[in-house]
């Protein structure tokens, strides 16, 4: 069995009817006070889909895909807690029902329980529990902070409370619950309603847990008549009832939380004291500040395909992207404006890529497959054409090396052989380990994953941004630049700026500033790196070109 530091504290953050009410931002705010107070946090992640990892799923439906440096793919809330803590988290930070069944399947087939009747209850209740221990032990943290995904309701969900009430009972003084609950203000009646949270806790009651705060989330403040209302029919200390309610941004909970003496109260409630004697969260206050008082817009045109859920367009699918441009404009002093634009509606001619003209700015994010594509390229032309500041993640780099190869090398053919296997010119290609994976239709977990270093070319944009030789950035592809074009296509003015070690991977590729302002694209995911406290280098550097425009 794992085990953490004696005395390690737990803090279980449990949804209420309603899911997408800041759950994740909760969690990622009590870990930045509780660390500002001067303990050591992890923060973990359970989602409870029966998928082994984030991997395979659609980003229009779960958002995006979030990876560790490990090359574990999760859920997007990792890339929030990282962010907010600001350091790297473990693969011991994420579990899923999934990972769960799998190791006790694996075990009960290799005999691991001796021939035992294998159950739900202990068994996969005893491992879960144990996952608990162990990413505290990995971490060697002082508070393990564990977000269960979903809401109390959920059937999917109660093993994983149980596998928390069974840690609760065996170390009573070490483990709080907290339930994020929403209370809604319907239109027709102008009134803050608590039965949806009264009738969470009664739920989350009869799986034996009893939360110790409840945080209020709402479209307003919550007043005092109603406070005192879930105080007495939740049976919560009325002090523990936290008010969050809606804010301009994400970055302002953990200030407002302080407010309402969150941090406090929480290390009361685990026999705690404070190891700081200032403001904790000064810098993050400071940061609060620049993001509220940033006054200079700059115009970004995001161009995208991952928007389309019903009626409605949603932003999750590059959620890390969004948080990495608005770091790097508030360290600028800049206020992002970001549009989202379908990169269908460029091929289709829906939109004339002449309106790009509007814009201090144009970002193509990462993706795969055909939809948009052309529609991307023509915006890719465009930019570079119209010296627009141009930045390429992942298939924005792959893109772009195919733009200049057919506009500017002379091959008009050149593809990605993941769009046309039968191009002449397969400029961007499978890498040679991946279609083994392919062949066999292998999906999950088997694309080049996680952190990776890279080699940096004196004299150009990204030498100069990242201010060092070598860097070490986070990937998830399968494709890559083929070298046999590499030489003409640097002949022809593109320069591969940024490559593995062994020289063999592309990783960045720019056009020199005498030619164009910020003409850059890179292989890896900088934006999974990018922390509000520590922008990212590539994001300031385009962001700055931007504002220059």
């Amino acid at each position: 069995m794992a085990r953490a530091k004696k005395n390690h504290k737990y803090i279980f953050v449990i949804g209420g009817v309603m899911s997408g009410v800041g759950k994740g931002i909760a969690t990622s705010s009590i870990g930045t006070i509780l660390q500002a107070k001067g303990f050591s946090v992890n923060l973990m992640k359970v989602d409870p889909y029966l998928n082994v990892d984030a991997g395979t799923m659609n980003p229009t439906e779960h958002g995006e895909v979030f990876v560790l440096d490990s090359g574990l793919e999760t859920d997007q809330d990792m890339g929030n807690y990282e962010r907010f803590l600001g350091r790297d988290l473990q693969k011991e930070d994420y579990m899923t029902s999934g990972m769960v069944y799998q190791h006790v399947i694996e075990k009960e087939r290799s005999l691991g329980y001796k021939g035992k009747f294998v159950e739900a209850i202990p068994h996969v209740t005893d491992e879960i529990r144990h996952r608990f221990l162990r990413a505290a032990e990995v971490a060697q943290s002082d508070v393990s902070v564990i977000e269960i995904g979903g809401t109390v309701g959920d059937y999917q969900n109660i093993l994983f409370i149980e596998a928390a009430r069974a840690l609760r009972l065996k170390h009573p003084a070490d483990v709080v619950f907290l339930l994020v609950s929403f209370l809604p203000v319907p239109s027709t009646l102008g009134e803050m309603k608590t039965k949806p949270t009264q009738n969470a806790v009664r739920q989350l009651n009869s799986y034996g847990v009893q939360p110790d705060f409840i945080i209020a989330r709402g479209p307003v403040a919550l007043d005092e008549k109603r406070k005192e209302k879930l105080a007495i029919w939740c049976n919560v200390d009325a002090k523990h009832v936290i008010s969050a309610p809606d804010i301009e941004s994400i970055y302002d909970v953990p200030v407002n939380f302080e407010k309402e003496n969150l941090g406090t109260l929480l290390l009361s409630a685990l026999s705690l004291k404070t190891r700081v004697k200032k403001d904790g969260l000064e810098k993050w206050k400071k940061f609060v500040h620049r993001v509220a008082s940033a006054q200079k817009e700059v115009r970004i045109a995001v161009i995208g395909k991952y928007f389309d859920t019903g009626d409605f367009i949603l932003s999750d699918a590059y959620i890390s992207v969004i948080e990495a441009v608005k770091h790097s404009a508030y360290a600028l002093g800049l206020k992002p404006a970001l549009t989202w634009l379908n990169a269908k509606d460029f091929e289709n001619g829906t939109k004339d890529v002449s309106m790009l003209k509007e814009f201090d700015g144009v970002l193509v994010p990462g993706g795969f497959g055909e939809t948009g594509i052309e529609g991307k390229i023509n915006v890719i032309k465009f930019a570079r054409e119209n010296k627009i500041p141009y930045f390429g993640l992942c298939y924005g780099m792959q893109l772009a090396v195919i733009e200049y190869a057919r506009h500017i090398v002379g091959l008009a053919d050149a593809n990605t052989t993941e769009i046309n296997p039968k191009t002449e010119n397969p400029v961007i290609d499978i890498m040679p380990e991946q279609k083994k994976h392919m062949a066999e239709g292998k999906y999950g977990a088997t694309m080049r994953l996680g952190a990776y270093p890279a080699h940096l070319k004196a004299g150009t944009i990204a030498r100069k941004s990242y201010g060092k030789d070598i860097i070490s950035e986070r990937h998830r592809h399968r494709y890559e630049v083929n070298p046999e074009y590499i030489g003409a296509i640097e002949k022809a003015g593109l320069v591969f700026s940024g490559t593995s070690p062994n020289g063999v991977l592309m990783e960045i590729a720019e056009l020199p500033t005498k030619v164009h302002p910020f003409f850059l694209g890179t292989q890896f995911h900088p934006e999974l790196k990018a922390r509000p406290l520590d922008p990212h280098p590539l994001f300031t550097a385009f962001l700055k070109a931007a504002s220059a425009k």
